[in-house]
C-alpha cells in the first residue's frame, strides 16, 4: 500500500535530481564550446538556404541551389539573436527578420570582384570562355563503337574551370588545341 507509493514517489524524485544534474551538465559542454555570434548595422551577411527559413522555396531553381546566397546588408538588430536585412525584389515574399543561425558574415575580398571591363557580353546576354588548354583525354567503349573525349580548360572572366569534350568536335572547332600529344589517356 502506502509504503509502495512512498518507495516509487522517492525513486521518481531521484530520477528528475539525476537528470537534471546530467542536464547542468551537457549545458555547461555545450557553453563552454559555444560563441555568440553578432553583427553590425551595416554588415554584409550571406543567408542560409534552407525548406525551414522559406529561402529554398522562394528560389526558382531547386537543383543545385547554393547552401548560402547573397551577401545581404544588414539594416538592424531586433532583440539578441534576430536581425533585419535588406532583401531584393526577386525575394520580397519573405519575411525581412532573420535568426542569427541562419546568417552567416561575409568578408569583403577584391578577388571576388570581377571587373565589368574585362568582360564581353553577347546579344544573349551570356559570356565567351576560351579554351585554354586540354589536360586530359578518355575513350569510352560502347558495344563496336569508340567515343573519344577531352577534359578542356575553359578560361573566361570568373575563372577556369574543366569539362569533358567531344575529341572532334573540339578538333574541328578548336584545332590550335591539338598541337600537342595528351598525356593522360583512359579508356573506360
Amino acid at each position: 500500500g502506502p509504503e509502495i507509493v512512498q518507495e516509487t514517489t522517492e525513486k521518481i524524485k531521484m530520477i528528475r535530481e539525476k537528470m537534471k544534474a546530467s542536464q547542468s551538465r551537457q549545458k555547461s559542454y555545450y557553453d563552454k564550446r559555444k560563441k555568440d555570434i553578432e553583427f553590425q548595422e551595416g554588415d554584409h551577411v550571406f543567408l542560409r538556404v534552407t525548406s525551414t527559413t522559406g529561402v529554398g522555396r522562394a528560389l526558382k531553381s531547386k537543383k543545385l541551389t547554393s547552401r548560402f546566397i547573397g551577401p545581404y546588408q544588414i539594416l538592424e538588430r531586433i532583440g539578441k539573436v534576430a536581425y533585419r536585412i535588406a532583401l531584393p525584389p526577386s525575394l520580397s515574399n519573405l519575411h525581412d527578420v532573420f535568426h542569427v543561425s541562419q546568417l552567416r558574415k561575409y568578408i569583403a575580398d577584391p578577388s571576388h570582384v570581377i571587373e565589368s571591363d574585362d568582360i564581353q557580353v553577347k546579344d544573349n546576354l551570356t559570356v565567351e570562355s576560351v579554351p585554354l588548354r586540354i589536360e586530359g583525354r578518355e575513350v569510352k567503349k560502347l558495344r563496336n563503337k569508340e567515343i573519344a573525349s577531352v577534359k578542356v580548360i575553359w578560361g573566361g572572366p570568373a575563372g577556369e574551370n574543366a569539362t569533358w569534350e567531344l575529341e572532334t568536335k573540339m578538333k574541328n572547332s578548336y584545332p590550335e588545341l591539338f598541337s600537342g600529344k595528351f598525356s593522360r589517356t583512359k579508356i573506360l
